[in-house]
């Protein structure tokens, strides 16, 4: 986990941003703004499912326009067992990895044999079907959503239900996020999806079968995402299809080239910055959109590497560089 701390992003940055997550229920509680929380836990779970889209976008080249498909399924794994009265929290995460897993092997083994737009395509059609499959079940709720009366129990390990114990719950997820993916890409594996990205038909000259380590991956990554769905069932009580919905699986993207595709820190600085700006922009107009769009065409025209891009340059100016 300490190799986290060579990554391309400032140490200090890094070290800063745990640090003020780890103590924001304090300063939450000194400045009596419980709705900081709440910000933050949403920043969090959607920070672990842009995670989970950049191993496949970042270090894999695979521009999937349907991951928040797995975000709704992992949401629908903690709600639909509630429906029925069954709490059990390691249910409800089993049900939501296994199930996101499923769904990535079969859609991706379909959408891994086509490339460029074809893929970005198939994925926002898979992703459309599932959102279409919890719209036409009337008895989850329909388009109305279902609504989640308390959120997963742990046998007497964790009560999520208290505020501060999920809040830790959902930070210790997101840094376990982190090293999961970081371990991942800096192994053999790793480096054979990074090979795969910059010249497949190298890849598979040389011995690789480069479709079968891409579908892996790719299932990887949509049972983490799985995971974030399940979390943010329980942030929010309350799930509906929509949240399943390609403008979603394009606001992860989003995420991901703001703060910085390829690199480990990059999604959750993306998100960091979606979700503030979204917050502060839509309290001066519902059309937050347009200026929000023009500051993401800056950063992609005017940076190199996004936010953890500018990070890094601005470390490397005042002489605190990071170790690459």
């Amino acid at each position: 986990m300490l190799s986290l701390f060579r990554t391309g992003l400032p140490a200090y940055v890094m070290l800063a941003a745990l640090a003020f997550l780890a103590a924001l229920p304090f300063i939450s509680e000194w400045v009596d703004n419980a709705f900081l929380m709440d910000l933050f836990l949403r920043l969090m779970v959607l920070a672990i499912a842009a995670v989970s889209l950049n191993l496949i976008l970042g270090y894999g080249g695979m521009v999937s326009f349907g991951h928040a498909a797995y975000l709704v399924i992992g949401a629908y794994a903690v709600g639909i067992p509630a429906y029925y009265g069954i709490y059990d929290g390691f249910t409800h995460i089993v049900i939501a990895v296994l199930g996101s897993a499923i769904v990535a092997l079969l859609t991706g083994a379909i959408a891994l044999r086509t490339k460029g737009v074809y893929f970005i395509m198939i994925t926002m059609a898979f992703a459309q079907m599932v959102f279409f499959t919890f719209v036409s079940i009337e008895e989850y709720g329909g388009d109305d959503g279902l609504v989640i009366d308390q959120r997963s129990e742990f046998a007497g390990l964790l009560d999520i239900e208290d505020g501060l114990t999920f809040y830790y719950f959902v930070l210790v997820s997101l840094v376990l996020a982190l090293g999961l993916v970081h371990r991942i890409v800096h192994s053999r594996f790793g480096m054979v999806i990074s090979g795969a990205k910059g010249n497949e038909r190298r890849m598979q000259a040389i011995g690789f079968p480069t479709y079968r380590y891409r579908l892996v991956c790719y299932v990887i990554s949509g049972a983490l995402c799985g995971y974030a769905g399940a979390l943010l069932g329980n942030f929010t009580y309350f799930i509906t299809p929509e949240m399943g919905d390609w403008v979603h699986s394009g606001e992860l993207i989003f995420m991901v080239v703001l703060g910085g595709a390829g690199s480990l820190f990059g999604p959750v600085l993306g998100t960091a910055v979606f979700v503030l700006l979204e917050e502060y922009l839509s309290r001066f107009t519902q059309y937050w959109h347009f200026p929000f769009g023009a500051m993401l065409i800056l950063v992609v025209i005017f940076t190199r590497g996004g936010v953890n891009g500018m990070f890094r340059w601005l470390g490397a100016r005042i002489g605190l560089g990071a170790k690459s």
